[in-house]
């Protein structure tokens, strides 16, 4: 098949720093290519996957993040780029409702985001002629009145995760400076279990640079040590090195790269049973699943008693980029009729 992949404007494909649907988008692209398929991508100027990716786009503009006003043109060009392909699979939120797409062409959307009361609306109206993907049952369990092709989790290629030893003795807390992303629970968590806690995170939005400077920065003390934003290789190093990810999320994300990631490392998560958390995590055997400061600071320790290579098994029988682009090929050739292309 050739297959058409639409990334957001926002980020380049593979990401250099911060960057989950972008990281998606890069290892879907990877997988399909090598299974055979053509693949064109729609992405940044400034991306480097290396797939076929036509020209005319801007480069990535991390400020103008989740607004449409940057999106519109660039979803725009893409469509204008991919009339000549077999399937189109965007993972924008404006793309699958431009009205001048290419006669004759599925298209498919992912649904990256947690599923509000107004996102509910959108993709019911979107599935009418779009085939919707969501990354997790938890993500399609509560829009039950949406129509949901199939569930496809996240993959990644463990080969781009060097294992690691975790002989660095820290937790580690990787995300975006956010409430929602916890790292308030996780200073207080690493605290409980007297394990220092390194805190890796994206802060570039004001409101992250506010929360912060008010709530986080006033809180960290001697067993803290902020990093910021860690590019590509620092992130590898830091996961590898960690005793166990801790991602208390405090909201119900639908996926979570994160876990994954870390687990490709051969690092346990402890983490909050929330959104998609139970479906990643393997309690007691890939990390743990806990409520409340005391219990998770108790899970800390005991990650280092969990096997490192389970962790990175679970990723390569259940989490791989190749699986990932296996189970989106069979929904493209079912969409396409079961015809080869």
């Amino acid at each position: 098949m050739r297959i058409g992949l639409i990334a957001p404007p926002w980020v380049p494909v593979p990401p250099t720093a911060y960057g989950g649907t972008e990281a998606v988008v890069h290892a879907l692209a990877t997988g399909l290519t090598a299974a055979g398929h053509s693949v064109v991508l729609a992405a940044s100027s400034d991306s480097s996957s290396p797939v076929e990716r036509p020209g005319g786009f801007a480069p990535a503009e991390r400020a103008g993040m989740g607004q449409s006003m940057s999106e519109l043109p660039h979803v725009i060009r893409a469509y204008e780029a991919l009339a000549d392909v077999d399937l189109i699979h965007d993972h924008t939120l404006t793309g699958p409702l431009y009205r001048h797409r290419p006669p004759g062409i599925p298209v498919v959307c992912t649904m990256h985001t947690v599923m509000t009361p107004e996102l509910r609306s959108v993709y019911r109206v979107m599935a009418r002629d779009t085939a919707l993907v969501a990354i997790s049952r938890d993500q399609a369990a509560a829009a039950p009145e949406v129509p949901i092709a199939r569930v496809i989790h996240h993959g990644v290629d463990p080969a781009d995760f060097p294992f690691g030893d975790g002989r660095g003795g820290y937790a580690l807390f990787l995300g975006r400076m956010d409430p929602t992303k916890g790292v308030v629970e996780a200073i207080m968590a690493a605290r409980e279990a007297g394990i220092p806690l390194k805190i890796a995170a994206k802060m570039s939005a004001r409101a992250e640079l506010d929360y912060f400077r008010d709530i986080v920065e006033p809180l960290l003390g001697d067993n803290e040590e902020f990093l910021g934003e860690p590019d590509a290789a620092g992130k590898l190093e830091l996961l590898g090195g960690a005793l166990a990810l801790i991602n208390p999320l405090q909201w119900d994300e639908p996926f979570g790269m994160v876990m994954i990631e870390s687990l490709a490392a051969g690092t346990p998560v402890v983490a909050i049973p929330r959104g998609a958390a139970p479906e990643i995590i393997d309690d007691g055997v890939t990390g743990f699943l806990r409520n409340g400061t005391e219990e998770l600071g108790e899970a800390l320790r005991a990650a280092a008693g969990l096997d490192r290579h389970r962790c990175r098994t679970a990723v390569e029988h259940s989490f791989s980029a190749e699986l990932m682009a296996r189970r989106h090929a069979a929904l493209y050739a079912e969409l396409l009729g079961g015809r080869p292309s």
